[in-house]
């Protein structure tokens, strides 16, 4: 058998009993891990010997006794002997399980995969974003052909999904999928959701993700400054096309708003705030978060350039946005044309509003945060943490003045 399995019988004597019968367990242990089950038997603890875990005596009931122990041993080991031709991993919990009956059916973990998904696929707009069903999705896909490469079948029994299983599945993703950390961090998420499902509805005993970390990586978040920044606004193309993508990106760049709430803004999410001055109010796609931004005078001006555009007064929206395919494309001629060596994405602009925009400029992190509607104020701190241009800022009040130091203080 591939799994390293051992049965041990023992008393379990608790500290109230002092004399008399004594409960028997068996201890079952597989690769180390360890399961108790209770055999229904007792025993006196003077004929018990832990040696042989086994009542001690040659008369008729010893070995009545005995044996009934042994036929318990039989049938772990049968149940062991079946997992193993089945292709099932064998754990000290599952064979207690089998022994009791409390298996359940044989679910199949890309059945149970495909079950969350189009689940999920019906609570579009309610729970889930679309790009977080595209995300499972591609997380669905990648555990296929994971199992079909490691495994050669097509679907796996959730009782197969261990702690190798992940280890082999991570493995994988760097490797053959070429997904780097945050990416495989995310793939693996995904899959711990599905485990969880499987743990709370009793058809898995092992969280399969125990002492596996998931750790992602801080990345310096790319941003235009504030030369770049005027470079591309005082800009004029040739073609329309670009100077109305250019627009919609400096509009995300004022705003921090993503490209796919920019593409869904309508006009009746700019409103007047309690302050008077005009505002975005809308809700990010995203996280589903409300996202509330006063509107600086560069965003103003762009709204009044398209508040006449025949696409805009059909649609209702505030932008004529394109694809966000052939915004992307559009950006990479605007940054060549206006010599910016950075590749724009409505990432970068989002990026651009939370540190030369705001950050830079004095705003509190939390009223930045709040902006831009994220649900954790460390992932904003993670705009901050790139800002050595604000810290040379802030230190250069000090840069030319004479420290007061106290002589007498310690160092």
């Amino acid at each position: 058998m591939s799994a390293n399995l051992s049965l041990l019988f023992y008393l379990k004597r608790r500290n109230s009993e002092k004399t008399g019968l004594v409960p028997v367990y068996l201890r079952i242990t597989v690769d180390g891990e360890r399961s108790e089950l209770a055999t229904g038997h007792k025993c006196e603890l003077e004929k018990w010997s832990n040696v042989s875990g086994k009542m001690m005596g040659s008369k008729e009931n010893v070995r009545e006794f005995n044996a009934r122990l042994e036929e318990l041993q039989r049938k772990i080991h049968t149940i062991a002997d079946r997992l193993e031709k089945e292709e099932e991993i064998i754990t000290a919990e599952g064979l207690k399980m089998a022994y009791l009956g409390k298996t359940t059916s044989h679910r199949m973990i890309l059945e149970v995969f495909g079950e969350h998904n189009r689940k999920a696929k019906v609570l579009v707009g309610k729970d889930f974003a679309p790009g977080t069903i595209e995300r499972y999705e591609t997380s669905l896909k990648h555990t296929r052909k994971f199992i079909q490469s490691k495994y050669r079948v097509d679907d796996l029994s959730v009782s197969r999904i261990n702690h190798a299983f992940i280890a082999e599945y991570e493995f994988y993703l760097r490797s053959v999928r070429g997904c780097g950390n945050n990416t495989t961090v995310k793939y693996l998420n995904n899959f711990k959701k599905i485990t969880r499902i499987c743990l709370g509805n009793g058809w898995m005993t092992r969280d399969p993700f125990i002492n596996h970390k998931l750790r992602t990586k801080i990345v310096d978040r790319g941003f235009l400054n504030e030369q770049e920044l005027k470079r591309m606004a005082e800009h004029v193309f040739e073609v329309q096309r670009l100077n109305t993508v250019r627009d919609i990106f400096l509009f995300s760049c004022y705003t921090g708003l993503a490209y796919v709430d920019v593409h869904k803004l309508r006009r009746q999410e700019l409103v007047i705030g309690h302050d008077g001055a005009l505002w975005v109010q809308t809700k990010r796609q995203k996280t589903n978060t409300p996202s509330k931004i006063p509107l600086l005078l560069p965003a103003k001006q762009l709204l009044n350039k398209y508040k006449d555009h025949p696409v805009c007064e059909t649609t209702g929206k505030v932008f004529p946005v394109s694809s966000n395919q052939k915004m992307n494309a559009y950006l990479k001629e605007i940054a060549d044309l206006c010599k910016i060596d950075k590749t724009l994405t409505y990432h970068i602009a989002r990026h651009t509003f939370a540190t030369t925009v705001t950050l830079l400029n004095g705003i509190p992190i939390e009223s930045v945060s709040k902006m831009l509607g994220h649900t954790n104020i460390k992932t904003t701190q993670h705009y901050a943490k790139i800002l050595d241009v604000k810290v040379g800022a802030d230190m250069a009040a000090l840069v030319d003045k004479p420290l007061q130091i106290d002589p007498s203080s310690p160092l």
